[in-house]
């Protein structure tokens, strides 16, 4: 399983990636906006698994309420 740190390092790996693609004029579009897609998903899977592992650590301390928070807080993320 990846660390925060590597998945971080991939999602960098990718938009430098990305970034290279739009300086070569011969890249086609296409391969562009699909790196910037891979990006994309992979930014959000990284903020769904660091959600999990740390609401409970983040709002049950300053809530009275944390579980409605926390299911507030995932549907934000989510949009």
């Amino acid at each position: 399983m990846k660390t925060t740190e590597q998945r971080i390092n991939n999602i960098i790996g990718q938009l430098e990636g990305a970034k290279k693609m739009l300086s070569c004029k011969e890249n086609e579009c296409l391969a562009v906006i699909m790196q910037l897609k891979a990006s994309r998903s992979a930014i959000s899977s990284l903020m769904n698994k660091l959600l999990e592992e740390e609401m409970d650590c983040c709002f049950s301390k300053k809530n009275k309420q944390p579980e409605k928070i926390a299911k507030l807080f995932k549907e934000i993320i989510k949009q």
